[in-house]
């Protein structure tokens, strides 16, 4: 009486995930959610401030990963960078949306002072991926322009607004940036 046991694997590469997620694997979700909710949740949490309302993204988020994934295409980029790119697009329009807008303005001015202060030490110790230690080796420029165009949502437009410098230096500028981060995130892994 010989039973077949069968193990499930531990580990997977990116893709044989990818290939898991594409069939609809629950397996590979668990080891997507396990193994990457970590990093996401700190980059939802950079972008909302708030572990309540990362909570609710975090579940979007992997939501739309599961019915996407036949989107994502390995030769622009890394799964974990499209991901990322989810994850943070997925925050901004978060806090872009009426509810939240609406729950914002319907909260009592008491706790929503409360929360502000809260917040502010929240953000600052939550770093899940150790991104914030990469992004204090630029300078002061380049992590105000990544501040405000990954984390805060604003478009190269209203950044150029907001900081009263032309759109095209501010285009430069950020790809100079992101350059730079690239190559320190290289280093970083």
């Amino acid at each position: 009486m010989g039973r077949k046991i069968t193990t499930i694997k531990t580990t997977y590469s990116e893709e044989e995930l990818i290939v898991l997620l594409k069939e609809k694997n629950e397996n590979g979700f668990h080891y997507l959610y396990d193994h990457y909710s970590g990093a996401l949740y700190g980059v939802i949490l950079r972008v909302v401030q708030s572990k309540e309302y990362a909570e609710e993204v975090i579940q979007d988020i992997f939501v739309k990963i599961w019915n996407s994934i036949h989107q994502y295409d390995a030769s622009k980029g890394r799964f974990y960078t499209w991901m990322i790119n989810i994850a943070r697009n997925t925050a901004i329009d978060y806090l872009k949306s009426k509810g939240f807008q609406n729950n914002l303005k319907n909260q009592p001015l008491p706790d929503f002072v409360y929360n502000t202060t809260e917040l502010s030490t929240v953000n600052n110790s939550a770093d899940y991926i150790g991104f914030n230690d990469v992004l204090e080796s630029l300078e002061d420029d380049k992590q105000e322009l990544i501040n405000l165009s990954y984390y805060q949502g604003y478009t190269q437009h209203e950044i150029s607004e907001k900081l009263k410098i032309p759109l095209g230096t501010v285009k430069t500028k950020m790809r100079n940036a992101l350059m730079k981060l690239k190559d320190l995130l290289k280093d970083y892994q």
